[in-house]
């Protein structure tokens, strides 16, 4: 059952060096839930990007080989305290949202593909192009700073606000990271 995640305010916080730690630990329980069918885990997103603010929400990034025995783990992710979002916007994902239940702020996502999937390498390509390119990053972090302060209340379209400066940037992204492959 697809649920609508819920509106969140944003919050920009320093780079920390624990979120490294937490990605491997909560991939190890996600291994433990998809077996197998669990390709590689992947922590992504701004959490994955040393040395830039972040909202403090680690994303990973499990690839698997069937999408389809994936959505017959739902209820094993809900019993993880995992939420259920289905595709959520971006066609064969499967995403799901994970709050700290003692204050109830969210601190995982999970972003689920089939291996191979388009989607997947554009993230891929931009969080390897923003580690390997410490300019770019800091530019990021600039723009998220500038849509933190445009859309304070709303992580939605604060994303929506910096989405044509991550367009621009993932074209880079993806030249260099095809190019290096």
């Amino acid at each position: 059952m697809e649920e609508k995640p819920s509106v969140i305010a944003v919050e920009l916080v320093p780079h920390r060096d624990e979120w490294a730690a937490l990605a491997k630990a909560e991939s190890a329980k996600i291994a433990g839930i998809l077996g197998d069918n669990l390709i590689i885990a992947h922590h992504v997103g701004s959490t994955a990007i040393p040395n830039i603010m972040a909202k403090p929400i680690v994303d990973l990034m499990p690839m698997v080989k069937d999408i389809a025995k994936v959505d017959a783990k739902e209820r094993t992710f809900h019993d993880l305290g995992y939420r259920w979002h289905g595709e959520f916007g971006l066609k064969g994902r499967r995403f799901c949202t994970k709050a700290d239940p003692k204050s109830g702020k969210r601190i995982f996502q999970l972003h689920i593909f089939q291996e191979p999937n388009e989607s997947a390498h554009r993230i891929l390509a931009f969080r390897d192009y923003m580690r390997a390119h410490p300019l770019a990053a800091k530019a990021y972090e600039m723009e998220k700073i500038r849509a933190a302060t445009l859309q304070p209340t709303d992580t939605t379209k604060y994303n929506a606000e910096k989405n044509d400066w991550i367009k621009r940037a993932e074209a880079d992204a993806l030249a260099w990271y095809d190019k290096k492959k």
